[in-house]
């Protein structure tokens, strides 16, 4: 289905990170000839690979970081999207770097698609340099966003490729790392392994979500119903442009950020409750933007009735719970990020 030679299946997205870096990290070894223990993986600012210690030594995000050191060293961190820094990172460290591992589009960071051509541009740089082109689609994958993978709107095939949450259909626990033979062999038999990983229920029902996201072309749908979502978000957006400042996303993967100036002391935290309320379950994501990704086999019908439960929320109860919150509450915690200093979540109408 996505033409690579070899898979080697895992139970969670973050055993499939892991898996990748491992993987990457013997590669560099074995085959780029790196030295002994300075295998350096680079990763974007702002994202998110799940919660083990070493995926969490990538984050910018302060909650999943404090109180978990000593972080894991051998990273080096880029802003998504800025090609020409990938490539003064690979000219200063390049005979180092085993891979690069990235999201095409970012999820946990609040929905972030990057500008066209860039993930063309970052394949020719990992191939100019010999670094692992990693993408990660444990969120972005699947016919989330309009195609199979997220990496195919731009036709650019990675060296390896990780599978998650879709892969389960739901019920169960099942990821993938997708290579090639040159890279996926550099793990020799006993040098990596999980309990459960690739078991024969797992393997089944990923089997059938795969062959459901094919025979019922749920990318092709995903595309389409993305753009009625979109298509009414923005109506909302006119409505009331002092709430939300951006629609943004792709397929059935999308966000509404918040203007959070006019909107406090309520966050999009506040918002998602209320949404709730109303029968919609929605993600909040740093104070600000709330991440909307229904099930591919949504309805027409049921994207209306959801955006009219957003436009109900700040039309009737968001001047309620303005009223009722304390002006003086604050975010529960700070997003300046303890690695770098910066305020990655700012929304431009508050000061960094």
């Amino acid at each position: 289905m996505f033409g690579y030679d070899m898979v080697l299946p895992m139970n969670t997205g973050a055993e499939g990170v892991e898996t990748a870096l491992k993987l990457a990290r013997t590669w560099g070894y074995k085959k780029k000839k790196i030295p002994k223990d300075e295998a350096i993986i680079v990763s974007c600012c702002g994202c998110f690979h799940g919660r083990t210690l070493a995926v969490i030594s990538m984050s910018c995000d302060n909650d999943v970081t404090r109180g978990f050191g000593p972080l894991l060293p051998g990273h080096i961190k880029v802003d998504l999207g800025d090609a020409v820094a990938l490539e003064k990172i690979f000219k200063e460290n390049g005979d180092r770097i085993a891979g690069f591992l990235f999201e095409p589009i970012q999820g946990e960071a609040g929905v972030v698609v990057p500008p066209d051509g860039y993930l063309k541009s970052v394949r020719d740089l990992c191939s100019k340099y010999n670094v692992l082109m990693i993408a990660d689609e444990v969120q972005s994958g699947l016919a989330r966003t309009g195609k199979m993978l997220a990496c195919d709107w731009e036709e650019v095939r990675p060296d390896v490729v990780i599978l998650g949450k879709a892969l389960g259909g739901g019920v169960i626990p099942v990821s993938a790392v997708l290579a090639d033979k040159d890279a996926m062999l550099c793990i020799q038999l006993g040098e990596h392994g999980s309990t459960f990983g690739g078991n024969p229920l797992a393997g089944a029902v990923a089997i059938a979500s795969l062959d459901v996201i094919r025979d019922e072309r749920l990318a092709e749908r995903s595309a389409q119903l993305g753009l009625e979502l979109r298509h009414h978000l923005l109506k909302i957006q006119q409505q009331y442009p002092n709430y939300i400042r951006e629609v943004q996303g792709s397929g059935l993967f999308n966000a509404v950020e918040l203007n959070s100036k006019n909107l406090r002391p309520i966050s999009a935290y506040d918002i998602c409750l209320q949404l709730k309320e109303r029968g919609v379950l929605a993600k909040p994501t740093h104070d600000t933007i709330i991440r909307l990704t229904p099930p591919l086999s949504i309805s027409s019908d049921e994207l209306q009735e959801a955006s009219k439960a957003l436009s109900d929320v700040l039309e009737h109860d968001l001047p309620k719970m303005q009223k009722a919150k304390p002006e003086h509450v604050s975010p529960t915690s700070s997003n300046i990020c303890d690695r770098c200093g910066r305020n990655l979540y700012a929304s431009p109408d508050e000061d960094n």
